[in-house]
């Protein structure tokens, strides 16, 4: 569902299944071209992140508003097993039409074969072994990041935009389509007060949706279409 200003909406339970390395949460991922907004309604926990600044880690508790840019790695951890977090994400459309690139180790991201079929979740079998499989990456990724080694980060960015060339030309549309022309009808509206015509403000309306459920990479997730 786009939502005001062009931006998507869901909420988000994150997983509370053990991983690897001993905590709890999600997969780590990136977005190309997307920020990601995260206002924590309960429960406690953190995300980790690495970024060319390197490895961080940001506290969550209900309350807590916490945003990222584009190519920062994120990876959520579900502290005490009841974190709940509504997301925001820029530009509509775009994550859902594969914005996201999980941190899978370097053999998958080099056959965009087998990335699809290690990236399809439609169980929570299928995405826990998603889940596990990005954290191997991840743990890869971050080991080489603690020890100074940003290229490392570098060549993940680069595997990121390898396997998602192909629909930079779509996401262009879906943009213009979307988030810039809710842009452009601000403007559009702003110059008919300016003018003295609010005509437009007839057109008003009301919307609601229901949930979607579906398994997400970072959780149970609770999507808005339409």
């Amino acid at each position: 569902m786009t939502f005001p200003g062009g931006v998507g909406i869901s909420g988000l339970t994150v997983y509370d299944w053990e991983t690897q390395d001993g905590v709890c949460g999600g997969s780590p991922h990136v977005h190309l071209v997307c920020s990601e907004a995260y206002i924590v309604i309960a429960g406690e926990g953190h995300v980790q992140t690495l970024t060319g600044s390197g490895y961080a880690e940001t506290p969550l508790s209900a309350g807590t508003v916490a945003w990222f840019t584009p190519g920062t790695v994120h990876r959520l951890v579900n502290g005490d097993g009841r974190l709940r977090i509504v997301v925001i994400m820029q530009n509509d459309g775009l994550p859902e039409a594969g914005d996201a690139v999980l941190t899978f180790p370097a053999r998958v991201l080099a056959d965009p074969a087998a990335y699809a079929e290690a990236a399809t979740a439609d169980s929570a079998p299928a995405a826990r072994r998603r889940r596990d499989l990005a954290i191997e990456g991840y743990l890869e990724l971050r080991e080489r990041v603690d020890a100074g080694d940003m290229e490392a980060l570098a060549e993940f960015h680069r595997a990121a935009l390898r396997l998602k060339a192909s629909l930079l030309a779509d996401w262009r549309r879906r943009w213009e389509a979307g988030p810039l022309l809710a842009a452009l009808r601000t403007g559009e509206q702003l110059d008919g007060l300016l003018t003295g015509d609010p005509a437009y403000l007839l057109d008003s309306a009301i919307e609601q949706r229901t949930p979607q459920p579906r398994f997400g990479m970072c959780g149970h997730l609770d999507t808005y279409t339409g």
